[in-house]
């Protein structure tokens, strides 16, 4: 039943043009192409989330590529944060592979599910804060659906501060809670909530996120979901 309604979520959510700034890009964006892939046709529609409809862990990001889940149609599939992100699941055991190309590349998850703030592709990948507003509920409803939640991983500042915004009335996390490695832990029965930085180039290239800081954060969440 789970299951069907998760599908039933994101049915609804791909046909979503609430946003006209973001609807208007994502679709010149899956229009225009990038030259590495004008031969592949782009998604270019709101991206849901993926993974374990029976996920302990939530994992969120900002928002989808603009070449990457914006043509792939999957989060975190086809870039360069994906190329960070899924190998350290993969270490982990997460993930079934290191990597991830498309839909039809024989991905799985196990015990985690991977969503965003904001599921359009945004100009310079930042979303002003109407179109986070706009996008959180899917967010929410996602998450009433993931009944095995044990807690939630925040890839960046942006996506800590709209699990924050979305939980404000629920969960005391501190304004300035922020740090990569920082845990949260809420009372009983309400989910953790562990930072990360964010595997974007700009993090990966600098040495800002190495895969050692990002496999301590896996390392981490699986021990606690282990407790």
């Amino acid at each position: 039943m789970k299951i069907t309604e998760l599908e039933r979520l994101n049915h609804d959510l791909i046909i979503c043009r609430k946003c006209p700034r973001l609807t208007a890009w994502r679709e010149e964006v899956a229009l225009t192409k990038r030259r590495a892939f004008t031969d592949q046709e782009y998604w270019g529609k709101p991206v849901p989330g993926f993974g374990d409809p029976m996920a302990k862990v939530l994992i969120v990001g900002l928002a989808p590529g603009a070449h990457g889940s914006n043509r792939t149609g999957r989060m975190f599939t086809g870039d360069a944060s994906g190329d960070f992100l899924f190998p350290a699941l993969y270490r982990a055991g997460f993930a079934n592979q290191p990597g991830s190309l498309s839909w039809e590349d024989g991905l799985s998850l196990t015990d985690v599910y991977i969503s965003a703030i904001c599921r359009c592709a945004p100009p310079g990948n930042k979303p002003d804060h109407h179109e986070i507003a706009n996008c959180l509920p899917w967010l929410s409803k996602e998450i009433a659906l993931l009944d095995n939640l044990q807690g939630l991983v925040t890839l960046g500042r942006i996506a800590y501060d709209g699990i924050r915004q979305l939980y404000h009335d629920q969960l005391d996390l501190p304004k300035d809670g922020f740090a990569h490695g920082a845990l949260h832990r809420m009372e009983k029965g309400k989910p953790w909530v562990l930072c990360s930085y964010h595997p974007s180039r700009q993090n990966t290239q600098t040495g800002r996120l190495t895969v050692l800081m990002f496999d301590q954060v896996w390392n981490q969440v699986r021990a606690l979901i282990s407790q």
